[in-house]
């Protein structure tokens, strides 16, 4: 029997940063993948998101994707754009790439890291004791690991088999969308009509189509057949325009739904697994990914035995209320977009609602994921928030904060008297850095905020800890999210 700390089922988005930011504090970390390779056919996610581009630069890889996709305002609420060029972040845009390159790059990541992939192989069950969980593959292989991580989808075999429930709304939508060949020349561009929307496009390579069409029926949870395109095509259409030889094709509902918990002792879950919502405002693959980013320090510090295990619980207190907040901003969408004539009123109201500037960028903060508030308590308003990407001034120079993130380290940022802060205990796990920053503080939708005198910055780049010339509660605060102080 194979032995690995951690095991990941899943190898889409989020199980390859989740990996990945193991492996980068060296926990022997594992992915089973079902893919024979990491290719993926067809176009699920079209992008990234300002605040999911922030975490790749927190890990110095934001470059790779930028130099792949194209920069772009793609934040968005119910058809209506939202600008967020004026925001106080390096990355004030979206990122248009398809999930295939993505996903390309993500694994690049991961292999560069080390990370063994089990593939075409996937997780058929498990059994987890005080001490780990035996994970069986479809190979008959067996694997020992201390935790086990669902990343295995909207049908998750972990969730399931760990009994978590998943509690939701049964969809009122379905749509198929597919990458095909046809003979006939098409009605290129979007449709709508009492039935949804619908588009044809070309694709990239100027050969194959790249189908959307929304079904006249909801409720087929089988695979969708090329004979369930020509048939939805022909309802909409007239005419299926002879598609043939498809390279995807895939059904997508409006079915919305959380899991309960988001642990079972051993056995975690995120991403699709967790949480699943319509496509609307392109937020599934962002969440996901923020996820793994939550969770992968503290995973990483339970079992090096820095951390109790009880740190695992924070995990489910901050990751479920933001998806929590994702699901019905998906589900007014999904509203938003049906064709009738009142719900068009209702959606130019909203619009023109969304056209003035303060709910323009709480929206637009909300959409980009720039506005995560993890409830640490009373205090600054940094408290619990994403840390800027300052340009700060050190002893060593000019220093970015993202670049002190790189090594999925915490920070303590030391921005009053050089020397100021003892953190002797901590100075096995924690980075102390003097520096000095001459900006203004400025926070997305939430604007200026009085500038600290310290902060301490967790792995995933938001703030623990706020300092106002004095150290009250910083040990506190070290203890509970980086574990005890080392006796001297």
């Amino acid at each position: 029997m194979t032995e690995h700390a951690v095991v990941i089922a899943g190898g889409g988005p989020t199980g390859l940063m989740l990996a990945g930011e193991l492996a980068l504090v060296e926990v022997d970390v594992a992915i089973v993948e079902r893919r024979a390779s990491h290719d993926l056919i067809g176009s699920r996610s079209g992008g990234l998101h300002s605040r999911t581009i922030e975490i790749l630069d927190q890990r110095g890889i934001a470059d790779r994707f930028l130099s792949q996709g194209q920069v772009a305002q793609v934040a968005g609420f119910a058809g209506t754009p939202l600008d967020i060029s004026d925001f106080p972040t390096r990355h004030n845009y979206g990122l248009a790439l398809w999930q295939t390159h993505i996903e390309r790059i993500l694994a690049g990541w991961v292999d560069e890291l080390g990370v063994p992939v089990y593939r075409g192989r996937e997780v058929t069950g498990f059994a987890q004791d005080d001490t780990g969980v035996d994970v069986e593959l479809s190979d008959g292989q067996s694997l020992r690991a201390e935790y086990l991580v669902g990343c295995d989808g909207g049908r998750s075999l972990i969730r399931k088999a760990a009994g978590i429930e998943f509690p939701g709304w049964d969809p009122t939508t379905s749509n198929l969308i597919a990458e095909v060949e046809i003979t006939e020349e098409p009605e290129w561009g979007i449709r709508r009509d009492a039935l949804g929307i619908h588009s044809l496009s070309r694709l990239e390579d100027g050969g194959r189509i790249r189908v959307l069409v929304t079904e006249q029926h909801v409720g087929a949870t089988t695979e969708p057949t090329l004979r369930d395109l020509s048939e939805a095509l022909i309802a909409v259409y007239g005419t299926d325009y002879g598609v043939h030889s498809p390279t995807s094709l895939s059904r997508f509902t409006d079915m919305t739904r959380q899991a309960a918990a988001y642990r079972d002792r051993r056995v975690l879950l995120a991403g699709d697994a967790a949480h699943v919502h319509p496509p609307d405002g392109g937020q599934g693959l962002q969440t996901g990914v923020q996820d793994a980013v939550n969770l992968g320090w503290k995973l990483a510090q339970v079992v090096n035995r820095t951390s109790p295990e009880s740190l695992l619980d924070t995990y489910h207190a901050e990751r479920h209320p933001v998806a929590a907040r994702v699901l019905p901003n998906t589900m007014a969408q999904v509203v938003l977009r049906r064709p009738d004539e009142r719900t068009k009123a209702l959606r130019d109201t909203m619009s023109e609602l969304l056209g003035m500037d303060e709910p323009r960028r709480r929206f637009a903060a909300m959409m980009s994921g720039l506005d995560i508030h993890y409830d640490l308590g009373e205090g600054h308003p940094l408290l619990g928030r994403r840390m800027p990407d300052l340009d700060l001034v050190t002893a060593n120079g000019l220093l970015r904060v993202f670049t002190l993130l790189h090594d999925a380290r915490p920070v303590l940022l030391n921005l009053g008297e050089p020397g100021g802060l003892d953190i002797t205990p901590w100075a096995d796990r924690v980075q102390l850095v003097d520096a000095k920053y001459l900006g203004t503080w400025e926070l997305p939708a939430l604007g200026p905020v009085t500038a600290p005198t310290a902060v301490l910055i967790r792995p995933d780049g938001y703030v623990a800890w706020v300092g106002d010339r004095t150290q009250l509660g910083l040990a506190d605060a070290l203890t509970t999210w980086f574990g005890p102080p080392t006796a001297a």
